[in-house]
């Protein structure tokens, strides 16, 4: 691994590339549409930049294609965010140094965390490294830079030892009761039956206080049974309401790889719209950190309420006390229900964070194309997904709709937090 980086540049040194920039500013950006139209053609961040928008692609590439068994979404997110974090440190203290520098730091603190837990990518990942190493100039300023790369990806890899992560040792254990989540078949033989119990004890990635919820409605209150009522019509497999187009959205996001799909739809835009470096990387380090910060609550949530999903509740209903709740015992979801509680929700957790940090950096009406296999989604704003994603948990029969609502709060207000203490 060591041999290999520092061996990287002299490797590159027969390589003659013209520099195009010598140095770089540290400016924080504005916020919205104005932080990309402050970034032009000519400024000194931008090449470096588009190096840090294309390893993010070989992240994506490096978790979700090359890696089988494909990680579970929250799986795939910590390590994409402990990559982020370390190309931001990387990026914040080499940006000094010049594009040069700051080119060879981001993608060397990139391949580094990614070499270390992907083991199966290491080849591509030194082809990727020795690539873009090949578009700048050997010399001192792209040493400095693998090296500042290095260090902020050595540090990342040494704070996440013995961070909890695939700790057995947490096992739900929620006796069973009226309301209370229990696993059903083919849940895993660990963590007592309930998939990745581990996740709300990991270590966090950044210090900020967790969001305050009120918890799910209560079972025999009007509220729980209007979410009853309407997932019970617009969840099932059989559902004579849920349009074809709520179905497809519903099957679309449900979607092992639509991490994926958001994270590339953020590097088109950039593509066609850049920004400086440090607003490049500061983006992805807040959005992978709000992400992963929020999976951590939600999932901590599901460990310690275990609230029942809808398919039990429905099954359920003549004990809930709830006079507006009809038992349907045949009842069963459009989507296969994931072997954990419904509340809050880990898909909130996820979309909400992304979403609010995508919005208060690039603007509400940012325009993305999900892209899925052949499928695409194209979007005028960001509103516009997030209501499609919320709606798609609940067509899919695998949330209450308090479930989508509080995830969502908590992915906002976790967003703003981490915001405020990433720089």
């Amino acid at each position: 691994m060591t041999s290999f980086r520092r061996s990287l540049v002299l490797l590159c040194s027969s390589v003659l590339v013209l520099p195009l920039f010598a140095t770089v500013a540290d400016a924080v950006p504005a916020s919205g549409r104005s932080a990309r139209a402050s970034a032009g053609p000519q400024d000194d961040h931008v090449k470096a930049a588009e190096a840090a928008v294309m390893w993010q692609r070989i992240a994506v590439r490096t978790i979700w294609t090359e890696t089988s068994p494909l990680p579970a979404p929250p799986v795939g997110s910590m390590y994409l965010t402990f990559t982020s974090l370390a190309v931001h440190d990387a990026a914040s203290e080499a940006q000094r140094r010049g594009r040069v520098a700051a080119t060879a730091a981001v993608a060397t603190a990139a391949h580094d965390v990614l070499w270390e837990y992907f083991p199966a990518s290491r080849t591509n990942l030194d082809a990727d490294l020795t690539a873009t190493m090949a578009r700048v100039p050997d010399g001192k300023k792209a040493d400095a830079g693998a090296a500042i790369g290095a260090a902020a990806a050595d540090a990342m890899i040494a704070s996440r030892v013995g961070d909890g992560r695939f700790d057995l040792s947490r096992v739900y254990s929620k006796e069973p009761g009226v309301g209370v989540w229990q696993p059903g078949p083919g849940a895993p033989t660990t963590g007592g039956g309930m998939a990745l119990a581990w996740l709300g004890f990991l270590k966090p990635v950044v210090d900020v206080a967790p969001v305050a919820l009120d918890g799910h409605d209560p079972l025999t209150s009007p509220a729980y049974a209007a979410d009853y009522i309407e997932v019970a019509d617009l969840g099932s497999t059989t559902s004579t309401t849920r349009t074809p187009e709520q179905t497809a959205i519903a099957q679309f996001f449900n979607t092992p790889t639509v991490s994926a799909a958001y994270r590339l739809a953020v590097c088109d835009v950039l593509d066609g719209e850049p920004m400086g470096l440090l607003p490049t990387t500061r983006m992805f380090a807040r959005m992978d950190a709000a992400v992963l910060t929020s999976f951590i609550q939600t999932f901590r949530l599901k460990f310690d309420v275990g609230f029942w999903r809808p398919y039990q509740a429905i099954a359920g209903a003549a004990s809930d006390g709830n006079p507006a709740t009809t038992p349907q015992t045949e009842w069963t979801p459009l989507v296969t229900n994931p072997s954990y509680s419904d509340y809050t929700s880990g898909h909130a957790a996820a979309t909400g964070s992304w979403v609010e940090v995508v919005r208060q950096t690039l603007g509400d009406d940012t325009a993305l194309v999900l892209r899925i296999g052949s499928q695409a989604r194209p979007y005028a704003n960001l509103t516009a997904l997030e209501h499609d994603t919320l709606h798609a948990r609940i067509w899919g029969g695998l949330h209450f709709r308090d479930a989508m609502d509080d995830g969502y709060y908590l992915a906002h207000t976790t967003a703003d937090r981490v915001m405020a203490a990433i720089h």
